[in-house]
């Protein structure tokens, strides 16, 4: 193999890896979530192939607006996810699908397409995906993190910011 070629193929490889590397000046857990407005249905007139690039969509995860969200006082899961050139996306929106059938209007469950909402991956700073980020009810990042979860995991985070603090729970079952 010449140099060349093993340049070529070291570079392939630092691309392939860099999209689930972790920058240390990113969005930290225990830090605020950033608030912004993102691109929902209603801003493109329902045309869900102009929200997303997944091919079996769920019109839950585009019917509001980041900014609309972090104000409702629900958890959040945040999935940053580009189908189109990601099959692990697929497979993630997939279980976010299964999860938001289950907790209903208890979390609000979010999809953000690289291609269609570029401006909520740069301002939580994620490259490469899928990346999930969850969210408690007081808008502090809980969980974040590159790459494909399993369904157990993502419903044990989505139980821990939906169960009361220790001292709520204390307090209620004294009584």
């Amino acid at each position: 193999m010449n140099g060349l070629t093993r340049g070529v193929m070291a570079t392939a490889l630092l691309l392939l890896v860099s999209g689930c590397l972790e920058d240390t000046a990113l969005l930290k857990v225990g830090m605020p979530s950033p608030s912004l407005p993102t691109k929902t249905l209603a801003d493109v007139g329902g045309d869900l192939s102009r929200v997303t690039t997944y091919r079996y969509p769920d019109e839950r995860m585009y019917s509001v607006s980041l900014d609309v969200a972090l104000q409702s006082g629900k958890p959040l899961v945040l999935e940053f996810a580009t189908p189109a050139h990601c099959t692990v996306c697929d497979k993630q929106l997939q279980m976010l699908k299964a999860l938001n059938d289950k907790y209903g209007d208890k979390v609000v469950f979010l999809h953000f397409d690289q291609y269609q909402n570029p401006q909520a991956f740069r301002a939580f700073k994620v490259i490469g995906d899928p990346w999930t980020i969850v969210i408690d009810s007081k808008n502090i990042v809980r969980y974040r993190e590159p790459g494909r979860m399993l369904y157990g995991e993502l419903d044990g985070l989505i139980n821990e910011v939906l169960a009361p603090p220790q001292a709520e729970r204390a307090v209620g079952s004294a009584g």
